[in-house]
């Protein structure tokens, strides 16, 4: 069994809407390390798109899935309870930078997160309109497409989509968005498309993820805290790429000296077992009637044991600490390689979510060839890493928080490598 011949069977036995970018195939993975079925060893700069900031197969998620598993494995939580899902809510409750008393629901993945927060925002506030960012991404879902700012490939050919759904401008120094021009974006909408009274919530990633890993400055988050009060809509925080140490906190919104009302998790949350949740002031999230919420697998006893372990491994190995050593260690690198390297239009980083932003050299374009082209070489040299943003020009680095540091550094080599040839 080889790589090309897993390829091939690949190809006849699933629809090419499953897209696929590594033509190599996983064995085996440890930490921030994976070997493919032929022995190629790889380093993991892309954790399976954020969801394994505690690394793969972590020895305490590990030792708690297989304590679960020999429990049991389900019961579907709305039939028969358990208290592990009981004690993880309080956990979250208190952490969580929400204002007042906080309750959190389990669910599976992200998608299925944001959706339950549109419909604990609409229960509660008794509104239809939603309003997100353009460039945000929070699903594939019918809905969560509806919310999603990307065309390209999230939309295309799936319409039409949900209504009462309106975006707005993110603010991006790079791209000319000012804070001030994002509200305006607001304002209009609440002129032509939206009254504000018919609004539910606004919905942002505190630090945008497949539109480029843009960081919202503090000043436009108080800016729509302040909006969201004015006229009675709920501020939802997407931390579904952001959450649990990612960013030097547990939560984005902990860089901002505002709370939202509600706040949507899931991929590291559970080190790689499937796990969502919605998290939010206690009043709003019992605005749903019993039977509301839920779902078959959500709050699995198996990801909410992993879950547990997650939370005790980021307090114990100071990963917040962590993502911004490492963070501050490749922005660095970045800024080194800039000096030499004409195409690095941006760096843009909070913590350890880091991006770099390439551009054609000749015409400043956005230059997603030039992205590709670094990947393939990365790829070719060991590393593996993603691209993001509208125009498909930036590079994301997600590695995993308990990368050893021989092994950053060896990955931050080859980075320097192949950015000083392009």
């Amino acid at each position: 069994m080889n790589n090309s011949e897993l390829n091939q069977r690949r190809l006849s036995a699933t629809p090419r809407g499953v897209g696929v970018m590594c033509d190599f195939y996983a064995q085996k993975a440890e930490n921030a390390t994976l070997w493919d079925v032929e022995g190629n060893e790889v380093i993991d700069f892309a954790a399976g798109i954020a969801v394994l900031n505690t690394g793969h197969r972590h020895p305490r998620i590990t030792a708690a899935v297989e304590q679960q598993l020999q429990a049991f494995t389900h019961t579907a939580y709305q039939i028969v309870p358990y208290e592990s899902y009981v004690s993880l809510a309080e956990r979250i409750n208190a952490c969580a930078p929400v204002e007042g008393p906080c309750k959190t629901a389990f669910f599976t993945t992200g998608a299925e997160a944001v959706e339950n927060a549109v419909k604990i925002a609409r229960a509660a506030t008794g509104r239809p309109g939603l309003i997100t960012f353009g460039g945000g991404f929070h699903g594939r879902t019918f809905m969560t497409m509806a919310l999603t700012g990307k065309v390209a490939p999230y939309k295309i050919g799936f319409g039409p989509f949900p209504g009462s759904v309106f975006h707005a401008q993110y603010p991006n120094a790079a791209h000319g968005v000012s804070v001030d021009d994002a509200m305006a974006s607001l304002h209009r909408l609440f002129k032509t498309d939206i009254a504000a009274d018919q609004v539910a919530a606004i919905i942002l990633e505190p630090v945008q993820g497949e539109g480029g890993f843009n960081v919202a400055p503090p000043a436009f988050t108080k800016a729509l805290r302040a909006l969201c009060d004015q006229h009675g809509i709920l501020l939802v925080a997407d931390e579904v790429q952001t959450g649990f140490a990612r960013t030097g906190r547990l939560f984005a919104m902990e860089h901002h000296d505002v709370k939202p009302d509600l706040i949507t998790m899931a991929k590291s949350l559970a080190g790689g077992m499937p796990l969502s949740a919605v998290a939010g002031r206690a009043e709003i999230m019992d605005a749903p009637a019993p039977g509301g919420l839920g779902g078959t697998y959500a709050g699995n006893p198996l990801a909410v044991a992993a879950a547990h372990a997650v939370l005790d491994v980021i307090a114990e190995e100071k990963l917040c600490q962590r993502a911004d050593e490492l963070g501050s260690h490749l922005v660095e690198t970045l800024t080194q390689a800039r000096q030499h390297c004409p195409a690095i239009a941006d760096i843009r980083a909070l913590g350890s979510m880091v991006a770099v932003e390439l551009n054609d050299p000749k015409s400043g374009e956005p230059s997603p060839a030039l992205v590709q082209q670094v990947l393939k070489q990365a790829r070719e040299e060991g590393l593996l890493l993603l691209s993001c943003g509208i125009y498909g020009n930036v590079i994301r680095f997600l590695y995993p928080l308990t990368i050893p540091d021989a092994q950053f550094s060896r990955a931050l080599d080859i980075l320097s490598r192949i950015l000083s040839r392009i």
